[in-house]
Order: structure tokens, then sequence, then C-alpha cells
């Protein structure tokens, strides 16, 4: 049957409107995106059957171009619509954290450096620069790799500081795999910086890390 014969009480998109989108589940989500189905299938149909092709939501929106478009009813329109509402959603975070605004709520900024970074399939390491009020100078991408004590150099990051006239940072990096338990590297690594960026009175606040879930080094102790 198809989308348009269900009762209006089913129907994504009517449903969004009255529920709102944290209503929806993730097939009924995709499914607005997709608009139609293929033949037999309609969109929900569809967006369920992909959903269990890739393994889920997250994988689906981080596959590259050709995994996309090799999936029944998907193709390079379709990666490119979703590419430019994925970008969208990250200058919309992108906006709560403008240049010379005060961090002032740390969830959004978990959110925001997990948005900036989780979709990597390799580590990165980067700093939000922050001026004595902790308003935003800058965000930068620092290293790229593995995130050990020989990849993350702390004279370049203590030059960065400068060159923004930085008064503290944040640091974040990402674990491809999903799974954001601070490892020994990232705590031993973090104090590395917190000491030598010490030197110049800057503060390191925090350092997060960004997986499925985020993880604060700060809430758990380990600066």
């Amino acid at each position: 049957m198809a989308i348009k014969d269900w009762p209006a009480d089913d129907r994504p998109r009517e449903k969004l409107l009255r529920r709102g989108p944290g209503a929806l589940s993730d097939a009924e989500l995709l499914a607005i995106f997709l608009r139609t189905g293929v033949a037999g299938k309609s969109a929900v149909d569809l967006s369920r059957e992909l959903l269990d092709d890739f393994g889920g939501l997250r994988p689906l929106l981080e596959a590259d171009i050709a995994g996309f478009c090799a999936a029944k009813g998907l193709g390079s329109a379709k990666y490119a619509q979703l590419q430019a509402v994925l970008e969208m959603g990250r200058r919309h975070l992108d906006a709560g954290l403008r240049r010379g605004e005060a961090l002032e709520n740390p969830a959004h900024t978990m959110r925001y450096l997990s948005a900036r970074l989780r979709h990597y399939p390799y580590e990165v390491f980067a700093g939000l620069f922050l001026d004595n009020r902790h308003r935003v100078i800058a965000f930068e991408e620092l290293f790229k790799g593995t995130i050990d004590g020989a990849s993350v150099h702390p004279r370049e990051v203590v030059r960065q500081a400068l060159a923004h006239n930085a008064a503290a940072l944040i640091f974040a990096h990402n674990h491809p795999s999903g799974v954001a338990e601070p490892s020994s590297a990232d705590v031993n690594i973090t104090r590395k910086l917190k000491e030598a960026l010490g030197l110049i009175d800057v503060r390191v606040l925090d350092h997060i890390v960004v997986g499925d879930e985020s993880v604060s080094l700060a809430e758990r102790g380990l600066l």
C-alpha cells in the first residue's frame, strides 16, 4: 500500500508536522528524505531495508558515494541532497559557536565538536581556541592519524595558541570505532599539552573524546 493510502496519523510527513521530528523513527525520517519508494515497496519499507543493509542510520549517513549509490533506490542525486542536509546541520551547530560568543552550554559544545569530528574514518585532533572570557576565537583541526605522543606535538599547539592569542583551549578528537572511552594515550597527551600550555598561561579546560557518544576528560577527573 502506498503511503498516501495510509491513515493520516501514520504518514511520516503528517506525523512530523503534528508531533515534531522527535516522534518519528529512523525509518520514517529517512522516508521523508527519500520521498518515494521503489516498485513494490513504500518509502518507509525501503528505508527499513536500507537501515538493515547499512547497519543503522549513522553508517548510512557516513557512507561514501560508491557505497551509498550501490544501494537500491539511491543514487548520486540523493547522495548530493544528503550531503547538503548534513552540511546544513553542521552549519546550524556552528552558528551557536560563532567567533566572539562565550561558551555557556557544555552540551552544545559537545554536539558541535561531535558534528565536526564524528564522520571522519581516521582520527583527527582539534582545538577550540578561546579568549579569557571563554569566547570562541577559532576551531582548528591540528593533527590527523593515530592520536599518541608521536603524532600530537605540544610545540605546534603552543605556537597556534600564541598565534590566536588564546587564553584557554578545549581539545577534541574522534575515535572512528565509535567507542569514546579515553585511552591512556589520550590522558597522557592531554597532560603533556596542559603542562606545555601552562608555561605560557593558557588553560586547558577539557578534552572531549568523540564517538557514538562523547566523553569529557574533565568530567572524568582526568585532566
